[in-house]
């Protein structure tokens, strides 16, 4: 029985594994990451691994995860191995509970260690391919995008607008990490390219950095800095310094400050701010790039940009919400620098649409859903708000877990988050439970309606409890924010 009941535990054990290698991908590979992660979920690992509910990024077999889980389960049966020798059927009960509920969440750690010079082998093959294809390539301009928020909405829109003129590589979706760039680089770059827009994410100091090294950039862009991954980042200087390390980059390989450019309207990018030369953009005024004559609706956004040279240009575009301007304007003002005028631009500006789960409309019968599910940051936040108040004479939901990733000020911001939902939303379902007592305490503080305010378990639940609402207007549905694996 005891031998049945050791085989049993280990069986269970493998689908611990299994769940914690997930975690461990969606944590980056980091050990620090994972193992911060581990003790703040440790009992997740023991029910989760046992959902039926299907993962939204399940695991990928990479050869890497593949190295890791074989990695895993030689050391495993090294144990197994001594314990034959050296112990008995006792010891191997023990062995294998031990090994499921402490050893488990962070096996994924250790074997991640004993792997270390093989990946670091692999790893550094790989970069140095990268780092070949794009020396053998030196009239190609690389472009870097990197900010707390509108980073991937600014290189999807260069993107579209480079294109009309060039032929342009930019990194797809969100491969904004060192492996997912050189992959972009190793298996997509054609000498025919002539710009490569490099979106560049980071989670701490350094992490930007070690990206330049990769690509060396030509061109940077800054689209704001703002509180956001403060759990990683421990306070807002650590990210200013982290975001500018891709002015740095630029600086130091172009000595061409004209070469910078940042959004003049974001606070922490002003204040941080040592390139006086850099290209400067806004929506408020003073900058290089100017916009003016802002007019936003729900069928679109017209606005002006005026360049240094004082020459204006009249804009209209499909995206919705003011937010959205300065993210284009910044796109205009590269695309301007790169030698393309502001009237060639007007017919690319117009054809832009919105980015995937970002402020993007979906119409579903008698329901619009504005799908902000990427979000997760105050000011983005704010900004679908705001959206969302721009359709008159409806039912507006908000739908949200709230905003996570925020350290100490976690509770503050998504108090903070409630008090402004408050003013514009007519019912509000909060998906989880992690952030409901702070969003609720803000919705309340501001004399909203406890019976317009729903929990939900999950998304679907709360999808279903919209159809309900009782409402003769068109209901718009605003999605803000949608919780990753290793959060849900």
């Amino acid at each position: 029985m005891i031998l049945i009941a050791s085989v049993i535990i280990i069986v269970y054990a493998a689908q611990v594994l299994r769940y914690s290698v997930h975690m461990f991908q969606q944590n980056g590979y980091k050990n620090k990451v994972h193992a911060a992660w581990v003790m703040k979920n440790y009992g997740r690992h023991f029910t989760k691994c046992l959902s039926p509910k299907p993962a939204k990024k399940p695991l990928v077999y990479t050869p890497r995860v593949i190295r890791l889980l074989v990695t895993t389960v030689i050391w495993f049966l090294l144990i197994c191995l001594l314990n034959r020798f050296f112990g008995n059927k006792y010891s191997l009960l023990a062995i294998a509970v031990v090994y499921t509920f402490v050893v488990t969440p962070f096996a994924p750690i250790i074997s991640n260690i004993i792997n270390k010079p093989i990946e670091s082998t692999i790893s550094n093959g790989f970069i140095n391919k990268a780092k070949k294809l794009i020396g053998q390539m030196p009239d190609m301009k690389v472009i870097g995008v990197t900010g707390s928020y509108g980073k991937t909405s600014v290189k999807f829109y260069l993107y579209e607008l480079l294109s009309a003129r060039y032929e342009v590589l930019a990194t797809p979706e969100s491969y904004n990490t060192p492996m997912g760039v050189v992959k972009t680089i190793n298996t997509m770059l054609k000498p025919t390219h002539q710009i490569f827009i490099c979106e560049m994410g980071a989670r701490n100091v350094g992490d930007i950095k070690e990206l330049c090294d990769i690509v060396h950039p030509d061109y940077g862009i800054v689209t704001s800095v703002g509180e956001q991954h403060l759990e990683s980042f421990h306070s807002v200087s650590n990210i200013q310094k982290t975001k500018f390390e891709l002015p740095d980059a630029v600086y130091e390989k172009t000595k061409q400050e004209g070469h910078i450019f940042l959004n003049q309207d974001s606070e922490y990018i002003r204040s941080y701010n040592k390139y006086e030369g850099a290209v400067t953009y806004s929506a408020a005024g003073g900058a290089s790039y100017n916009a003016s004559d802002i007019r936003t609706g729900i069928k679109g956004t017209e606005f002006t940009v005026t360049a240094p040279d004082n020459t204006s240009q009249k804009f209209n575009m499909k995206l919705i919400g003011a937010h959205n301007v300065i993210n284009v304007i910044g796109a205009i003002a590269v695309c301007h620098e790169l030698g393309m005028t502001l009237k060639e631009l007007v017919i690319p500006v117009r054809r832009l649409s919105s980015v995937e789960h970002r402020l993007s409309l979906i119409e579903q019968g008698d329901i619009t859903i504005i799908d902000d599910a990427y979000n997760s940051n105050p000011r983005g936040a704010e900004a679908a708000l705001n959206t969302l108040a721009m359709f008159d004479e409806c039912c507006k939901v908000v739908i949200t877990p709230g905003m996570v990733e925020l350290g100490e000020k976690q509770e503050e911001l998504n108090k903070a988050f409630g008090e402004q939902m408050a003013g514009i939303a007519d019912h509000v379902i909060i998906v989880d439970n992690i952030n409901t007592e702070a969003i609720k305490s803000g919705l309340v503080s501001k004399g909203f309606e406890e019976e317009k305010l729903y929990v939900a378990e999950s998304f679907e639940k709360a999808m279903q409890y919209t159809r309900t609402i009782p409402q003769e207007k068109h209901k718009v549905v605003l999605i803000e924010n949608d919780l990753t694996d290793n959060l849900m």
